[in-house]
Formats: structure tokens, C-alpha cells, sequence
């Protein structure tokens, strides 16, 4: 249930226990806060070792200036690092930073710009990387359009790396919480035993292969189309004359990361750039506690309508709220 103005003890009293109780929430839920204002500021206020997963997504380094901000892609490095040591801070030892981060190219040039690896590279110095991923998303419109549309010398860029660190070389993980189904020739093999025996390959299959686990590993590479044009944070835009955020990703990446990552005891995620606070509606369906930081006051308010339900679809206050017509 959303709701505004400080949350009673009874209500998030834990925001004490991690240095936020002094200030207070643009909005807050059951199990989660939302604040405006600078993350940096925010998470040095956090005890060290208090969060159990960092999951965001920062503004990219691209060629284009965008309206909800982002660094040029020489001072990228120099402005996003302050940001992750406070990150390794807050993290437990068993705790997880989960990057979402796309590519670049360098300007009036067919040319990939190597930032997010160097952005990798420099983490890597301060955290383990326990894994790559590839977010495909198949429903990315083609760009850059010059090189790929209009003289036709590239194709579409449809890939971002996901990095996943961890604090130490253990994170906690459990795949078996994303399994996905089985194909149908695996069903078969399941079904009709499987003969072990060396593949051409090199590798040595065991009799185990054939073994029904309930679903399969899932490939770090994750196909989630960013489709969501009858989304409800959508429609609920539509309705209140809200401008959505322009970078928004899927929630099913989040869940992704949350289901895998995390256990279902209550834990902490916290998400340092929020944008339209996908972070926080995946946590909080979930029943994880979360806190978002964000910086323009337009896109959390935009971000209300991730929560909004019942009465408080016609609540003046809410409403007010929501569309910036009070303080």
C-alpha cells in the first residue's frame, strides 16, 4: 500500500537500522522507501554490510544527450566509480551488485566505444565478477540509425551486459530457484533414458544427464523482449497525463536477479538510480524490503503508479501527489 509523508516506526521502523529514519520518503510502501535526492548522499548514510542486493541500472555513456541525464563517456569512469565504493560498502560478504549496462558508439563514427568493459575492468579491481550476462532484447528498435538503417554497414545493437559481482567469490546464488521447462527433445531423453557415453566434444555425459531435476539451467545469456505498451505503469501514465520514464527496463530482468540471488526471507535491495523504480515494485511482489534513490522528482512520481491499487486510484492526496499539483 503506497503511501506519503514519514513512516511511522510500526510501519519502517528497519529504516532506522540502516541510517535512513532521519530523512524523509518521497513515498513509502509496506516494505519499501523511495527518496529524492542524490543516492551517493544517501547510501554514505547506510551502515556498511547492511544490504543483501544492489540491483540498478545508471544512465548510460551515449553519443546522445539524454533528458534524464547522462555522463559523456570520457568522464563516465570518473563519475560512476564514487558511486560503486559506496556500493561495496553497504554490500554483505554474501551480498550481490547486479549491473545492467548498455554499449555505446563513438560519435559520427560506426565505431563501438569499449566504456562499459573498462567500466567492468575497473569493478572487477574492487569486486569479483561471479558472472557475465546478455540481456536480448528482440523487440530493440534498429539503431544507431545512420549506420544501420540509413547506409546499412551495421546491423541492430540488441544486447546489453548485465555484470553480476560479488563482494567475495561466494555470493549467494541458487540456480535452481530459475529453472526454466524442459525442451522437448530433453523431455524425451528424460522419459526414454539416456545411454551415458563420451561425446564428441571431450566430454564425459554420466548417466545423470537423463536425470529429471525439474527444469533446465538456464544460459547466461536472457531473452526478455522490453515490450509493455499496455503495461499498467503504462496505462496508469496515460490516465494521470504522466510523461513514463524513457529508460525503462523489464521487470521479468529484475526477477531474474532477485529469484536467483535471493532466498524468500525478507532481505534488502536497494537500487541507487531508480528511474521508474522497477527495482522496487519487483521487490516488494516479492516480499522483499527495498529502497530506491532518484533524482528527478518527475519520474518518482511517475514511479507511484507501480503501487497504486484500490482507493487509491481516486485518494486526492495520492493523486495530487502523483501529478505534482503539492508539495
Amino acid at each position: 500500500m503506497l503511501a506519503l509523508g514519514k513512516p511511522k516506526k510500526a510501519e519502517l521502523g528497519w529504516l532506522e537500522g540502516i541510517g535512513l529514519s532521519s530523512t524523509k520518503p518521497f513515498y513509502h510502501t509496506k516494505l519499501g522507501a523511495a527518496f529524492l535526492g542524490d543516492s551517493l548522499a544517501g547510501m554514505k548514510r547506510m551502515p556498511a554490510e547492511s544490504v543483501d542486493l544492489v540491483f540498478t541500472s545508471p544512465p548510460f555513456a551515449l553519443t546522445r544527450q539524454k533528458e534524464y541525464g547522462n555522463e559523456p563517456i570520457e568522464r563516465y569512469l570518473a563519475w560512476f566509480l564514487p558511486f560503486c565504493e559506496e556500493i561495496k560498502r553497504i554490500l554483505k560478504p554474501t551480498g550481490s551488485f547486479v549491473l545492467d549496462i548498455g554499449g555505446a558508439w563513438i560519435p559520427g563514427s560506426p565505431v563501438r566505444s569499449m566504456y562499459h568493459f573498462e567500466v567492468a575492468v575497473h569493478l572487477s579491481k574492487m569486486f569479483r565478477l561471479a558472472q557475465d550476462f546478455y540481456w536480448y532484447n528482440p523487440s530493440r528498435l534498429p539503431t544507431p540509425a545512420e549506420w544501420v538503417t540509413v547506409r546499412r554497414l551495421r546491423v541492430k545493437d540488441a544486447v546489453n551486459t548485465v555484470w553480476w559481482f560479488g563482494k567475495t567469490e561466494f555470493p549467494t546464488a541458487d540456480n535452481r530457484r530459475v529453472l526454466t521447462p524442459y525442451s522437448d527433445s530433453m523431455k524425451s531423453l528424460i522419459k526414454n533414458g539416456y545411454k551415458a557415453k563420451m561425446r564428441p566434444s571431450g566430454h564425459d555425459i554420466s548417466d545423470k544427464f537423463g536425470r529429471d531435476n525439474g527444469g533446465a539451467i538456464p544460459p547466461n545469456l536472457l531473452t526478455i523482449a522490453n515490450t509493455e505498451s499496455n503495461s499498467a505503469y503504462l496505462r496508469f501514465c496515460r490516465e494521470f497525463d504522466i510523461k513514463p520514464h524513457p529508460a525503462r527496463f523489464p521487470a521479468k530482468l529484475v526477477e531474474f536477479f532477485v529469484d536467483f540471488l535471493l532466498d524468500e526471507t525478507p532481505r534488502l535491495i536497494v537500487d541507487p538510480f531508480g528511474g521508474s523504480n522497477v527495482t522496487g515494485a519487483v521487490a516488494e511482489e516479492r516480499g522483499h524490503r527495498w529502497i530506491a534513490f532518484e533524482q528527478e522528482d518527475k519520474y518518482l512520481r511517475g514511479s507511484m503508479l507501480r503501487f497504486l491499487e484500490g482507493p487509491l486510484f481516486t485518494d486526492p492526496k495520492i493523486r495530487a501527489a502523483i501529478t505534482g499539483t503539492i508539495a
